[in-house]
C-alpha cells in the first residue's frame, strides 16, 4: 500500500473521531464560534466603525463564503479542514520515509492540548493558522531551495492563516525567519504576506477605536496552571489556556504531567536528530518555537509589566495579551521531536530485540496523545453538539432587513448563556445575523474581574446602561432583548415600542432615534476596501500560478535521505517505503468569564 493514502486515511480518522458530533444537523456555537446561516456582507465587516478589527478579514470572507454555500456547511468545511489539515501536514513535514513514525506526528500534532482549548474556545480562525504552519513551512523549505511552485504553495499556505491579526503575524514572522535574507525571492514572500494582512493592519491603522487596550487583560489573559505540576509544565505539555471552562477534565489529572514528561523526554534526542535532517531549517524552527514559549510565559512573569505597558502605547500590543496563543510554533516542533525520537528509539529495539518490538513502540507513541487527552474524542465528549437557531431569529432578521437601523443587543453582554443552546456560553450572535450594525459590550467579564473593551461608544452606552439611563437614550433604532426580559428593569424600555414579542427574542422600536445608520466614514471604507481587494488578489494569482505550473506544482513528492540509509530487518515494506512529501536534507486558578 502506498504510503500516500495510508497517511489521508489516518488524517481522516483522526479527523473523524474528533468530529463526530458534526454529522448531527445545526450549528456548533461555543465563545466565539457562531457561525449562522447566512452572515451578510456589511461595511461593518470590512472597516468597522469605532472597533478594532479582531474580526478582519475573517468576517468578510466568512459573508462571502455564505453567499455559496450555508453557514452550516462552511463550519464542518473549515472545522474539518483544522484537524485534517493538522494531521497531515505534520506527516508530510517530518524527514523520516517510515509510515508509523508520520502517524506519530499526525496524531501528535493534531491530538493536542493547544487545538482541544482552542477549540473549546471556539477560536477556529487561530486554529486554521495551526493546521497551516506545517504547509507554511514545507513551502518556505521549497522556496529556500528554489523549487517549482514554492512561492505561490506559502502564499496558500499563508492565505487562512491571515484570517486573523493573530494568525497574520505568526505567518508572516514564520517567512521572515524561514527565509534567508538579502534574496529577491525573500523580499517577495514578505511582501505577499505583507499584503495578506493588509486588510487588518489598514483597519487598525484608521480605526477610532485607537488601538489601546486594556492592561488589566495581561494578567486575565495569562497563562494558568491546570494541575498539581504548575504553569510552565501546562505551557510545556501545550495547555495553559486562561480559560479554565475550556480545559478539557483530563488535563486535571495527577498523571498529565507525568505523561507530558515522558513526552518530552522521547522528543529530546528527536529535536537533535530533527537538527540533523533538517539542516536548512531546523535552528530557525527552534528559534520560531523559543520565541512563541517565551510570550506564552512572559504573562505570568516580571516581563508582564512591559506587556501592559504595549497594550497602552503600542497600537495593537493586545494581540500580546493572550499569550498562550502563541505556542503554535512549539507545539509543530515538539511533535516532530517526539515523531523522531519515537523512531530512533523503535530502531534501537528493532535491532537489539525484533522488529515487533519497534513497531510497538511507534504505534504506543501514536496513542500517547490520545491517552493523555481522551476527552478530545468525540466532540470533547459531547461538547461540541450542534444546536439549532429558533424562529425568533430569522423573524426579527426580517423586520430589521425591512426598516434599517443601528440595533442595540441587550442585556448588555457580549457573551452570553442561551437555553436555546444548551446554556453555553457563546458570543452574541445578533452582528453576524442581522444585516445592520450592531452595538453590543465589547468588555469581557473574567471572573470578578471586567477588561475593558477598545470601542468609544460601547463604552459609552455601558456607562449610560450603568447609570440607569434608558435604552432609548443610545439613539439605537432598533433594541433587541435576549430571553430573560423580566431580568430588566422596566425603566430600561421605557420610550420604545415593542414590535415583537418571541419566545427567546423582543424587538424594540425607538420612534426618536435618527434615521441614519451608523457607519465608518467614506475615506475608512475606501481604503479597508483595497486592502481586502489586495489581500483577495494575492491569493487568487497564487492559485492561478499553481494552476499555470500544472498539478504536479502542488505538492511534489522529494526523496529524503540522510547520507546513511538505515534500515530495520524484516519491517513490512509499507513501513519502509518512501512516501510523498519526505523531505529533502543532506546527512546531516482558574479564571472564568461570567457571561
Amino acid at each position: 500500500m502506498r504510503a500516500g493514502p495510508v497517511l489521508h486515511t489516518i488524517a481522516g480518522a483522526v479527523t473523524a473521531v474528533v468530529l463526530a458530533p458534526l454529522a448531527l444537523p445545526g450549528y456548533v456555537l461555543r465563545y466565539d464560534m457562531t457561525f449562522v446561516p447566512r452572515q451578510p456582507m456589511t461595511w461593518e465587516m470590512v472597516a468597522p466603525a469605532d472597533a478594532l478589527p479582531r474580526a478582519v478579514p475573517l468576517d468578510a470572507v466568512v459573508s462571502a463564503a455564505n453567499t455559496v454555500m450555508p453557514g452550516w456547511l462552511l463550519q464542518r468545511i473549515a472545522l474539518v479542514a483544522i484537524v485534517y489539515l493538522a494531521a497531515l501536514g505534520a506527516a508530510r513535514l517530518l524527514p523520516t520515509q517510515r509510515l508509523l513514525p508520520r502517524a506519530v506526528a499526525a496524531l501528535a500534532f493534531a491530538w493536542t492540548p493547544f487545538l482541544a482549548e482552542r477549540l473549546l474556545l471556539g477560536q477556529w480562525a487561530l486554529l486554521l493558522a495551526y493546521a497551516c504552519l506545517p504547509w507554511l513551512i514545507i513551502a518556505a523549505r521549497d522556496v529556500r531551495a528554489g523549487r517549482k511552485g514554492g512561492l505561490p504553495r506559502l502564499v496558500i499556505a499563508a492565505g487562512p492563516a491571515a484570517l486573523t491579526p493573530t494568525g497574520g503575524l505568526i505567518a508572516l514572522v514564520t517567512v521572515a525567519v524561514l527565509l534567508p535574507l538579502r534574496r529577491r525571492v525573500t523580499a517577495a514572500a514578505l511582501a505577499a504576506v505583507t499584503a495578506l494582512n493588509a486588510p487588518w493592519l489598514v483597519a487598525a491603522l484608521t480605526s477610532p477605536a485607537g488601538g489601546a487596550s486594556d492592561p488589566e487583560g495581561v494578567a486575565q489573559f495569562a497563562a494558568r496552571a491546570e494541575n498539581w505540576a504548575g504553569t510552565l509544565a501546562a505551557l510545556l505539555g501545550t495547555g495553559g489556556i486562561w480559560n479554565a471552562q475550556t480545559v478539557p477534565a483530563s488535563r486535571e489529572s495527577v498523571l498529565a504531567p507525568l505523561v507530558t514528561l515522558v513526552l518530552l523526554a522521547v522528543a529530546v534526542p528527536g529535536l537533535r536528530e530533527l537538527r540533523r535532517r533538517l539542516p536548512d531549517v531546523a535552528d530557525r524552527l527552534f528559534v520560531l518555537a523559543a520565541g512563541g514559549f517565551v510570550l506564552a510565559l512572559a504573562g505570568i512573569t516580571p516581563a508582564a509589566g512591559l506587556l501592559e505597558w504595549a497594550v497602552v502605547h503600542v497600537p495593537g500590543g493586545g494581540l500580546l495579551r493572550d499569550g498562550q496563543k502563541f505556542l503554535i510554533p512549539y507545539t509543530l516542533v515538539l511533535a516532530l521531536g517526539f515523531a523522531l525520537g519515537a523512531e530512533l528509539i523503535a530502531e534501537r529495539l528493532a535491532r537489539r530485540w525484533d522488529p515487533a518490538s519497534g513497531r510497538a513502540l511507534l504505534v504506543a507513541a501514536a496513542l500517547l496523545p490520545v491517552m493523555l487527552l481522551p476527552d478530545l474524542a468525540f466532540g470533547a465528549m459531547g461538547q461540541l453538539r450542534p444546536v439549532r437557531y429558533p424562529a425568533d431569529w430569522d423573524a426579527v432578521a426580517r423586520l430589521v432587513s425591512a426598516s434599517p437601523g443601528e440595533v442595540l443587543s441587550l442585556p448588555f453582554e457580549g457573551y452570553q448563556r442561551y437555553g436555546w443552546a444548551g446554556g453555553v456560553v457563546i458570543r452574541d450572535p445578533a452582528p453576524r445575523f442581522l444585516d445592520v450594525p450592531v452595538l453590543m459590550n465589547d468588555a469581557l467579564r473574567v471572573g470578578l474581574v471586567t477588561v475593558d473593551g477598545e470601542s468609544p461608544r460601547a463604552g459609552a452606552v455601558g456607562a449610560l446602561l450603568a447609570a440607569g439611563r434608558p435604552a432609548a437614550a443610545a439613539g439605537t433604532r432598533w433594541v433587541l432583548v435576549a430571553e430573560g426580559a423580566q431580568q430588566l428593569d422596566n425603566s430600561v424600555l421605557s420610550g420604545l415600542r415593542q414590535v415583537y414579542d418571541g419566545r427567546y427574542l423582543q424587538l424594540w422600536e425607538n420612534p426618536s432615534a435618527p434615521a441614519v445608520l451608523r457607519e465608518a466614514d467614506s475615506g475608512r471604507r475606501a481604503a479597508a476596501l483595497v486592502a481586502h481587494l489586495l489581500a483577495a488578489a494575492v491569493v487568487i494569482g497564487g492559485v492561478l500560478s499553481l494552476l499555470l505550473l500544472g498539478s504536479r506544482s502542488w505538492y511534489r513528492p522529494r526523496t529524503y535521505r540522510t547520507g546513511e540509509e538505515r534500515s530495520w530487518p524484516n519491517w513490512p515494506r509499507s513501513l519502509l517505503r518512501r512516501s510523498p512529501g519526505a523531505s529533502s536534507g543532506s546527512s546531516e486558578c482558574s479564571r472564568r468569564p461570567a457571561p
